[in-house]
């Protein structure tokens, strides 16, 4: 862990900031959401960080670190938001290779999907009360199947479920969408629940998801082969009368899609590519406007409006 570090300028209450990580400079950085101001709050990251989240209330950073995959080695930390106060919550060994993560804030609980862990997981805001949700495989031969790997998290408090990604093999259109309740079904173990839903398949690789909760629509972001690769996706979260959920294209030909985030409010989304590039555009995929450019290799991002 790096020493201490000088706290940054104090955030202003009415800032509205996007923080995002850069796997290839190790860098957790902040920028407001033009683009500009950028603040590097956290550097020397090696042990390759992939998901954010920020909690509002307690003017929190969490994030993930995946680790080496072979390792069993992933963490978690936190950070307050001037980039000081920097401490590790879930330490090595107890997540396997945590990727994207999120908050939940009425249960002040983090979810997180740990890939070659085979697992989605949760525990409280201080790495206390870790739990295991939904378990895919287990040992050295299920890990190698890239359909048990779980990688990108959402959670719907409204109707207590979670959601989550399988994103499979590169490039072999076995991605899957997930979803199960909050809780484990009482008498029933994490693999084998009865109330796993499979609700999109053949999907190329999904990757990160963010929930509208306002108008029950589920975003995610897919990496893979082109027509549906690179993309950017939304479906809504209730089945219509007839039953079947169709899912819609929003962002095309973006470069290996990774992280998203949503600022329902004001209609407009962030999203981010492994390629360096960090997007702005409404909910709808229109206003498409990259905001920066050549920014090393982006993973997650997280949106906050103080």
């Amino acid at each position: 862990m790096s020493p201490p570090r000088p706290a940054l300028e104090s955030l202003a209450e009415d800032d509205d900031r996007l923080y995002y990580l850069d796997l290839g400079g190790g860098r957790l950085v902040s920028n407001n959401t033009e683009g500009t101001d950028p603040r590097v709050l956290v550097t020397g990251l090696v042990r390759f960080p992939d998901g954010i989240v920020v909690d509002l209330a307690r003017r929190q950073i969490f994030w993930t670190n995946m680790g080496v995959p072979s390792r069993n080695d992933g963490s978690i930390e936190r950070i307050d938001i001037d980039g000081s106060n920097r401490r590790v919550i879930v330490p090595e060994g107890k997540t396997f290779t945590p990727k994207q993560i999120t908050f939940e804030p009425r249960s002040r609980k983090l979810y997180w999907c740990d890939r070659e862990g085979m697992r989605v997981m949760r525990a409280n805001a201080d790495g206390s009360g870790i739990e295991t949700l939904v378990q895919t495989g287990e040992g050295d031969e299920d890990r190698k199947d890239a359909r048990r790997h779980n990688v990108g998290i959402a959670v719907d408090p409204d109707r207590g479920k979670i959601y989550w990604t399988q994103k499979g093999a590169e490039n072999a259109g076995e991605g899957r969408i997930f979803r199960a309740g909050i809780e484990l079904p009482r008498g029933e173990r994490p693999d084998r629940r009865s109330d796993v839903e499979l609700l999109f398949q053949d999907l190329p690789e999904p990757i990160d998801l963010h929930i509208d909760l306002e108008h029950r629509m589920l975003y995610w972001t897919d990496r893979g082969d082109a027509p549906r690769g690179n993309t950017v996706n939304r479906a809504p979260l209730d089945a219509p009368p007839s039953g079947r959920r169709e899912s819609q294209v929003v962002v095309r030909h973006l470069g290996e899609a990774i992280g998203i985030t949503l600022d329902v409010p004001n209609d407009r989304m962030f999203f981010t590519e492994l390629a360096g590039t960090l997007y702005r555009a409404n909910l709808d995929g229109t206003a498409l406007r990259p905001l920066l450019i050549g920014q090393g290799n982006l993973t997650g991002i997280a949106y906050a409006s103080f």
